[in-house]
């Protein structure tokens, strides 16, 4: 046993000096995955962490099931405050539990990435100026296995830094609405009597740009979630702020990509064919290509719109698969 015992710290160094050797090698990345206005709510803050062997060799490091154990992020005011951590990352790291992970291996210039929701990680009580940085930890989240917690986050892959604004919510307009803003600009966006053709131009650029907010702004989110006969059952069953919920959950799990999938990835380019309408019912034919590892996937999309008030929306789609290229 004594044998044992002596063995375990050797190892442990032998260790931590070897990811440390590997590590200088290795990038870490943080971007936001949507370009959007962030306010004082729920709405998560979805951040891409990638990390890039820019060494010689394989680098490997573990990955946990449950993220809180592979990384955090360090979230500070302009005046270097800290932003303390949110209460279900306490929870989770408190808590007497398994660790379950696996083993992730990067190959010589190959990078790897994944998603995180920042308000899992820390807790934004006030609006403001904020800087985000990520830590990853290739060890995982240990205290125990180092002195101190300060130790252990020193020993911590860190990424680039982000700013981050935050706003207070906005305040709906005489209608019940709130306007929607331009990132960019700040300026309310207002929808235009453009013709069906311009609207799904309009929509194709802004989600080439990741301008969530005016990829909405043309399309009728209660027509295209009744697209679905179980969410149409749902929908009538609803009450009016049941409604709502369902479009607000529908817009999130589009920008996430969790339903109808194909009209929020982002085409390499796109090409309009055909448009025709009428006084109050349009199709628009389009070619858009996407980047699919060393090829490039063809697909034929029709955007369906009606108009209302002189202004058209989408309200539907078919995509066609024509191969690759």
């Amino acid at each position: 046993m004594k044998y044992k015992t002596a063995l375990i710290p050797v190892f442990l160094m032998f260790f931590a000096v070897t990811s440390v050797l590997t590590a200088a090698d290795i990038n870490v990345s943080i971007r936001y995955r949507d370009m959007k206005i962030y306010y004082l709510d729920s709405d998560p803050i979805w951040i891409e962490i990638t990390l890039t062997n820019r060494g010689p060799d394989p680098y490997r490091f573990k990955l946990a099931d449950e993220r809180a154990f592979s990384l955090d992020f360090d979230v500070r005011t302009t005046t270097n405050r800290p932003v303390e951590i949110s209460d279900l990352l306490m929870r989770k790291r408190s808590q007497s539990q398994s660790v379950y992970f696996r083993e992730v291996l990067v190959e010589a210039g190959e990078s790897f990435s994944f998603y995180e929701n920042l308000r899992d990680y820390n807790f934004i009580a006030n609006s403001g100026a904020y800087i985000v940085q990520a830590r990853i930890y290739p060890e995982l989240y240990k205290p125990e296995y180092y002195s101190s917690l300060a130790v252990m986050q020193q020993s911590a892959l860190l990424s680039n830094r982000l700013s981050l604004n935050i706003r207070f919510p906005p305040i709906p307009g005489p209608d019940g609405v709130v306007a929607a803003l331009d990132v960019q600009t700040n300026a309310v966006l207002v929808r235009e009597k453009i013709p069906p053709d311009e609207v799904v131009s309009y929509l194709l650029t802004a989600r080439q740009k990741e301008q969530w907010e005016k990829f909405f702004l043309y399309m009728d989110l209660e027509s295209m979630l009744n697209r679905d006969s179980y969410r149409k059952r749902q929908w009538a069953a609803e009450s009016e702020e049941g409604r709502q919920m369902m479009i607000d959950r529908y817009r999130t799990e589009l920008q996430s990509a969790v339903i109808d999938g194909d009209i929020s990835t982002i085409p390499l380019d796109f090409t309009i064919e055909r448009t025709v309408y009428n006084a109050d019912e349009g199709t628009v034919s389009v070619l858009e290509y996407f980047k699919a590892g060393n090829y490039t996937e063809k697909k034929r999309y029709t955007y369906y719109l009606k108009r209302e008030d002189g202004i058209w929306n989408i309200v539907d789609y078919t995509v066609i698969n024509l191969g690759t290229e």
